[in-house]
């Protein structure tokens, strides 16, 4: 019998509404793991909280993997390393940055470790996200302070979607041959390198392991997934999934992300 990998979001697909992974997803996720399937989080989260995330849920052995910040990196779990990374052009973060601030929408980036804001960026919004995703936040005096070109950028509006819109439809008038912008819920908005995204970096995880095209497996609900389910072989999009995620999908589940979907995808479509 051939592996086949199944790549997994984290919210809204394999975790519940509060964060949790079901019993059932869970079992099931164990039986294809068992059966030498692989199963590969990826994620929009940085590095350091998917990796928590896998830990959580006792993905970390043998056939797990992780692909953190929407492709920017691809990590084993099992070995505990960074297999490949990508990162963004710090001329452009400043830019952004500069830009984000003149019209007063919330920015973010990150290190090796902390989520990164400038000084008007030191509040509430940054701590929510924070208390979501189980990292700490560190205030940069400004953005230029900073040497190591990270991985991507976040855009947040917790009320109104129309300022992300705005500096979305600014960086794409100059920067659209640079940079890839997606969103990741109603109030984030992704900025990552050019050629990044989920699809790319499921095709690339699956060639780096051996994985038959026809045995890739891509299961998501937001806009950043679109790009995975559209790659994989079979592209799978939650009951709970947006409406172009499910335009998008080879297979819709019956079961949304409360009631054990993933479950479902595993015994209907990995061990069948």
């Amino acid at each position: 019998m051939k592996s086949k990998a199944l790549f997994l979001d984290l919210d809204g697909t394999l975790l519940d509404d509060s964060k949790q992974i079901t019993a059932g997803n869970m079992a099931a996720i164990r039986e294809a793991l068992a059966a030498g399937h692989r199963i590969i989080i990826t994620t929009g989260r940085p590095l350091v909280s998917a990796i928590i995330q896998a830990e959580n849920l006792q993905l970390t052995g043998p056939g797990c993997y992780l692909i953190a910040y929407n492709g920017c990196i691809h990590y084993d779990m099992n070995a505990r390393r960074v297999i490949e990374a990508s990162a963004l052009s710090l001329p452009l973060v400043y830019k952004v940055f500069e830009e984000a601030g003149r019209r007063g929408v919330h920015i973010q980036t990150y290190d090796e470790s902390k989520v990164l804001v400038e000084p008007r960026c030191d509040n509430e919004i940054v701590r929510l996200y924070c208390s979501r995703i189980k990292m700490e936040h560190s205030v940069i005096p400004d953005i230029r302070m900073l040497k190591r070109a990270p991985e991507k950028m976040l855009l947040i509006d917790l009320n109104d979607r129309e300022p992300l819109n705005q500096m979305r439809d600014w960086v794409l008038s100059w920067g659209a041959d640079q940079l890839d912008l997606y969103y990741s819920s109603q109030q984030y908005m992704e900025i990552v390198a050019k050629g990044i995204n989920k699809g790319t970096a499921v095709l690339r995880m699956a060639e780096m392991l051996g994985i038959d095209y026809e045995n890739t497996y891509a299961a998501g609900d937001e806009a950043n997934d679109i790009s995975m389910i559209q790659s994989a072989h079979t592209g799978i999009a939650m009951a709970n999934a947006i409406a172009e995620a499910k335009e998008a999908a080879d297979y819709i589940t019956e079961n949304d992300n409360n009631h054990d979907g993933i479950a479902e995808v595993i015994h209907r479509l990995i061990l069948a």
